[in-house]
Order: C-alpha cells, then structure tokens, then sequence
C-alpha cells in the first residue's frame, strides 16, 4: 500500500500541466505513478523537473548507455525495484544492454565478466559513493580516461539525483508499474 497515493484522472489543470513536463510526449503508457506522487505537491514538481530532463536529455555530457548503467545499479542498490524496472523497461534494450548485464546490476559487481572497462568502472563509482560516499582514485583515473570533467561532475551528480529519486519512491512505497519488470531472482552460485 502506497504512503502517499498518486493521483489519477481526472486531473486539475496545473496537474495535467506538470504532468505534461514530466512525462514523455506521445508515450503509450499513462504519466508514471512516481510522476503522479510527485505531482501533489506541484512546487516540488516544478523544482525536480529542471534536473531531471537535463540528466535523461540530449545536454548531459555523457552518453545514454552510461546513463542507464548507472541508474540502474543507483537504484538497484537503493533496492527501489520501481525506478530501476522503469528504466529497465524503457531504455536496457535500446542501449544494448544484455540478460547478463541486467542481472548484474542488481546482484553482480564491477569485476563481473560482462562488463568492459568503462561500464565496470561506472559500477564501481556507483558502488564505492553507495558504500563510502567516496570514489577510488583507480575508480576514477579509469572513468577520466572515458570521460570529460564536465561529465564526470554530471555522473556524479546523477548518482546523487537517482539516490534522492529512489528515496522518493520507496519512502512514499509507490506502487510498481504493472508493465515494468521485477527484480531477478538471485541465482545459485555455480
């Protein structure tokens, strides 16, 4: 049962207004419920959605794939399965993620064979602020060989943004997507 329950149509115009900045054009699927949660308290809104357009948009200095590395192995690690599974459903396949590497962003690490050296070095930035709040300095010369300073602070930042949305979401305990996957189940080790 969700703490704080989302609205649903119909919506008043400052609503359908914020919901309109929030929610991609033309999408096939209603405003999210995290987008709905959000919408009752429209200053808040309002404020969120300067960042979080520029961190999914074409202005962020890095590329769509690290994007979604890193948000999904933030929210994996936050155990918010609702935001990762909107992410997962939305963006794993066009950015050409594998089963394997789904998998491991929930229950693998940077050392899994799946990863090549820039996205296990996202992994790992993601692990080491998760853990310490800190990045290695080997972390860190790995992600500067792939990566501009601009980007580097908007990956940081972005890691920050995803924590924030994945507290969001499961503070408020909003409800799962019926049409975004769950979490896989861990697998023996073999």
């Amino acid at each position: 049962m969700s703490r704080i329950t989302h609205l649903c149509p119909p919506y008043r115009p400052q609503v359908q207004a914020a919901l309109a900045v929030m929610h991609p054009k033309n999408s096939p699927v209603e405003p999210l419920k995290l987008f709905r949660t959000i919408a009752r308290n429209l200053p808040l809104g309002a404020a969120m959605s300067q960042l979080g357009p520029y961190m999914l948009g074409r202005s962020a200095n890095f590329d769509m794939r690290s994007r979604e590395i890193v948000i999904d192995r933030v929210t994996a690690r936050c155990h918010c399965e609702y935001e990762w599974a909107v992410h997962v459903k939305g963006f794993a396949h066009r950015v050409g993620l594998t089963a394997e590497q789904i998998y491991s962003t929930v229950h693998g690490s940077a050392t899994d064979t799946c990863w090549d050296n820039k996205d296990a070095a996202l992994i790992a930035m993601v692990d080491e602020l998760h853990d310490s709040g800190r990045v290695t300095d080997v972390t860190w010369s790995t992600l500067a060989s792939h990566f501009s300073e601009n980007a580097l602070m908007e990956l940081l930042i972005l890691a920050g943004w995803y924590h924030a949305i994945s507290f969001l979401a499961n503070g408020a305990q909003v409800k799962l997507e019926h049409w975004a996957p769950r979490f896989p189940d861990k697998r023996e080790a073999s």
